[in-house]
């Protein structure tokens, strides 16, 4: 009975703390991202000088209080995973490890509790959290348009190159050192920063003829723009399969995106909703 009490709660406590389905999961992400909030603004106020004594010493009790929160929650993470490491080194794991040490830290290192800023990255569970499941099921679309398009786009920056090599060559035997193209490579980076109509300023042409290079060069630079844009944009329509969006994470391996009609995991075959009773 101790066993599978034991087992009971390790599944309560990961419904609370790895989904987003149920009202306690979803009120205990709306604290965690709270909290990462209110880090992130403590140490951007504390870095501010000039400000009265009791405002940093409540800042840095605060840190404090969220970092034990933060350190609670990374442990429980451990705990309820079957297999530790496939959470510790995951993504989300790595992130959640880095924004709880730099506290930590500052006993040895001065000034690195500035690195809890890194706390920022964990504002990114907001899509599970906010159950947007539409938006994340788009960006994961775009994400595969972006995969399947990406010989097509390498093979077009690759042109690209080409032609700023080209173009910055021309423009150094046009203009010289007297108009400030001082060599090849400072050419070939006025001719990049020119196509992607950045335009710094600090190089100008001077001559008629590289005054109508550049112009050709600037038109150019629009058109450049709209070729990556249709690349994607042509293997983005192509993909118009459902995609199985829901906060479903296993309890054996972490893994997520299972299908909304799945019932066990697609990696590791575990059960993803095992019917423990407490009193079983």
């Amino acid at each position: 009975m101790k066993t599978e009490s034991k087992s009971y709660w390790r599944v309560k406590l990961h419904e609370i703390i790895s989904e987003a389905d149920t009202p306690m999961g979803k009120m205990f992400d709306v604290i965690l991202l709270i909290l990462i909030l209110l880090s992130v603004l403590f140490v951007m106020i504390e870095s501010v000088k000039g400000l009265p004594e009791n405002v940093y010493d409540f800042l840095y009790i605060g840190e404090w209080v969220i970092t034990i929160f933060f350190t609670l929650e990374y442990i429980a993470r451990i705990l309820i995973t079957k297999k530790p490491s496939t959470y510790i080194f995951s993504f989300y794991g790595i992130i959640d490890f880095l924004s709880t040490i730099p506290l930590y830290l500052s006993f040895i290192l001065v000034g690195s509790n500035v690195l809890i800023t890194v706390r920022a990255l964990r504002l990114l569970r907001v899509f599970r959290i906010l159950k947007i499941s539409r938006y994340v099921g788009e960006s994961n679309k775009l994400k595969k348009a972006l995969i399947d398009s990406r010989a097509k786009i390498f093979v077009f920056l690759f042109a690209v190159l080409i032609v700023a090599l080209i173009a910055g060559t021309l423009m150094y035997l046009i203009e010289g050192e007297q108009s400030g193209f001082n060599s090849i490579p400072v050419s070939i980076y006025w001719c990049i920063v020119t196509l992607t109509t950045v335009g710094f300023g600090d190089i100008a042409p001077v001559t008629p003829l590289g005054q109508f290079l550049a112009t050709i060069i600037m038109i150019l630079g629009y058109g450049i723009i709209a070729v990556p844009t249709g690349i994607v944009s042509a293997e983005y329509a192509k993909n118009t399969d459902y995609v199985h969006v829901n906060t479903q994470a296993c309890r054996n391996c972490g893994a997520l995106k299972h299908r909304d009609d799945a019932k066990y995991c697609h990696k590791c075959g575990e059960e993803l909703h095992p019917e423990i009773t407490k009193n079983s």
